[in-house]
């Protein structure tokens, strides 16, 4: 289902409109929707890879969900059918000179690894930022051979390495993966 871009102020665009497909549904992160993240996010095994690999802990979320929650760009992805949470994702760091904004912080509970949840939303989120962007960027943890693997299997081009420090975290080092609009045919 393509969403079709949505501008706050006639000037920027939304960078949490609604996102769904036939599996997954993309809603606004909210204050409220802490405790049924969490429970997704509180297993150890999702951050093994990851460049911070106690997000796991409470307070260690906390800090990393207010991050989220100022981002003014991240979702709570839902199972379409069942509600049932999956995990989170973001926009960030939107250049509009450059047409470049970022994806990623994202997060998503074993229970749904390896069954398309990953490259569902992602096409979703690709298709609805090159409305707006000319390119589509990652940072991935220089250790999480997952995510590596994972953005791969989405054409994209490793094109740097970088120190990243996210929210309220120390630096760690990143690769930087590029799509660009005219190399993107989807999934």
């Amino acid at each position: 289902m393509k969403k079709e871009m949505q501008l706050i102020n006639n000037k920027h665009p939304d960078l949490q409109a609604i996102l769904e497909n036939e599996l997954v549904k993309l809603i606004p992160l909210q204050e409220n929707d802490f405790e049924r993240l969490y429970a997704v996010a509180s297993d150890p095994l999702i951050w093994e890879q990851h460049p911070n690999k106690d997000r796991y802990k409470r307070e260690v979320f906390e800090s990393y969900f207010k991050g989220a929650m100022e981002s003014g760009g991240a979702y709570l992805i839902l199972n379409k059918d069942s509600e049932e949470v999956v995990g989170s994702t973001r926009y960030y760091d939107f250049d509009p000179e450059k047409k470049r904004v970022f994806i990623g912080y994202t997060f998503v509970g074993r229970k749904f690894w390896g069954q398309g949840y990953n490259p569902s939303f992602k096409k979703l989120m690709i298709d609805y930022a090159f409305q707006f962007a000319d390119q589509v960027m990652f940072h991935i943890g220089a250790e999480n051979i997952r995510s590596q693997m994972a953005i791969g299997r989405l054409n994209a081009s490793k094109v740097g390495e970088e120190e990243v420090a996210y929210y309220g975290e120390v630096s760690k080092m990143n690769f930087v993966y590029q799509i660009s609009k005219p190399d993107w045919s989807g999934i």
